[in-house]
């Protein structure tokens, strides 16, 4: 299905790190192959987000070859030391020179009828664009904190990626992403987090994510309440308070 508010950009960095979050709990960490949903939705969430909307990811394109480098790195230690130490000892498995092209767009998100006064897709949809061609608002990660990202528009499908070539590559059993209760999808996922686990398969340096509803496997990881937005809720300041509307 093509949409009317497709947003495109390639974001690029020296590191990334995408992995299972199950897995970052202390102790070594080592990246996914690829990008997750997850983390490209995170990208475009510091891009431009609000919670009218919600980001979907269609696709993404590999660019570079992909290389994997290992650090030695001191991570805050979490169980408790007689001898004091603040930090331990493991090391971290990145992804080296990133370069992705993404396109995604964007739906009401029908779990907030309080903001259905926001929905105004053009409006939307410019400040997208216009966040793109600035970088972000927010600082832009590749997974994790330390991986520093840059994004800049682009035409998806535009230039020479290093795997134009290859008919296919499979990934296995992956990561997908988390779907929280303000962006639930049925009965099953209100009120409770979500994650979902997938196979992907890369064609010709392209990788085209399900939606998290039909990705073939589930698993409630806990339960959460949606947060709401509105006059007393929140700390919800609206026009009025602020001055702007007599």
């Amino acid at each position: 299905m093509r949409y009317d508010n497709i947003v495109e950009f390639e974001v690029t960095g020296d590191y990334g790190l995408f992995s299972d979050p199950i897995m970052r709990v202390g102790g070594e960490k080592c990246s996914y192959q690829i990008p997750t949903y997850e983390a490209l939705k995170g990208i475009m969430a510091s891009i431009y987000w609000k919670p009218t909307i919600i980001w979907y990811i269609d696709a993404v394109r590999v660019m570079n070859q992909i290389r994997t480098e290992v650090k030695g790195i001191r991570p805050i230690k979490y169980q408790p030391d007689k001898k004091k130490k603040p930090n331990d000892l493991a090391y971290y498995t990145y992804l080296k020179n990133c370069r992705y092209q993404v396109i995604a767009h964007f739906e009401w998100n029908l779990n907030r009828p309080e903001l259905e006064q926001d929905r105004n897709e053009e409006k939307h949809y410019e400040i997208a664009k216009r966040m793109i061609d600035k970088g972000g608002r927010r600082d832009i990660f590749l997974g994790t904190r330390e991986c520093q990202g840059y994004v800049e528009p682009c035409v998806f499908g535009v230039g020479e990626g290093f795997y134009d070539n290859l008919p296919q590559l499979s990934f296995g059993l992956m990561y997908h992403g988390i779907t929280y209760a303000d962006e639930a999808y049925s009965e099953e996922t209100k009120g409770k987090m979500t994650a979902a686990f997938w196979h992907p398969t890369m064609k010709n340096g392209i990788i085209c994510f399900p939606r998290p509803e039909e990705c073939p496997m589930h698993k409630n990881v806990g339960e959460i309440k949606a947060k709401r937005f509105g006059p007393g809720e929140n700390n919800f300041i609206g026009l009025k308070e602020f001055g702007e509307v007599n």
